[in-house]
């Protein structure tokens, strides 16, 4: 589940059916083609994750309209990502930083905390106010489902397992 650093992600980590698999990829002739398949099945099985995270903090009460919209430049920065290979590798749902978003490149990281965040009052640097988000949003939006989208990326890794096998006979 997501943590309190960065980055703010649900995932399957690396184990050793993903490297082995990279590493078949990589001895086929039209390994690149097939690396970047892999990739894109592996994140069209976490699409659905994303979505429902993208649902859940759009969700979140707003109580003034200020622009730009928090909510929205949060859940346009949730998406599936995938590395094949180098220092991590596995598939995930991230929530990336929202850069020049009214000063708050944490805001996913931040609203999901049952803390909250700090901020001062526009117009007033001097007075700071305590706000919270939405508890647990991102969290809450994959509870109980985590075996099925790690059984959706295994599922596309053996498809592409299956295929290399099949070009061996």
């Amino acid at each position: 589940m997501a943590g309190g650093g960065p980055p703010f992600s649900l995932g399957v980590e690396t184990h050793d059916g993903l490297a082995a698999l990279v590493r078949a990829i990589r001895a086929e002739e039209d390994g690149k083609q097939l690396r970047k398949e892999l990739a894109a099945n592996m994140r069209e099985a976490l699409k659905p994750g994303a979505e429902q995270a993208k649902g859940s903090i759009m969700g979140m009460v707003s109580l003034h309209g200020a622009s730009p919209a928090l909510r929205t430049s949060i859940a346009r920065k949730i998406r599936p990502e995938v590395k094949l290979g180098g220092r991590w590798s596995g598939a995930r749902v991230k929530a990336f930083k929202t850069k020049n978003i009214r000063g708050f490149a944490n805001a996913p990281k931040r609203t999901n905390r049952p803390s909250g965040w700090r901020h001062p009052v526009y117009g007033n640097r001097d007075v700071w106010v305590h706000q919270r988000g939405k508890l647990e949003w991102f969290d809450r939006a994959f509870r109980g489902r985590e075996a099925l989208y790690k059984q959706a990326v295994e599922s596309a890794m053996e498809d592409m397992a299956r295929r290399i096998a099949n070009r061996a006979h």
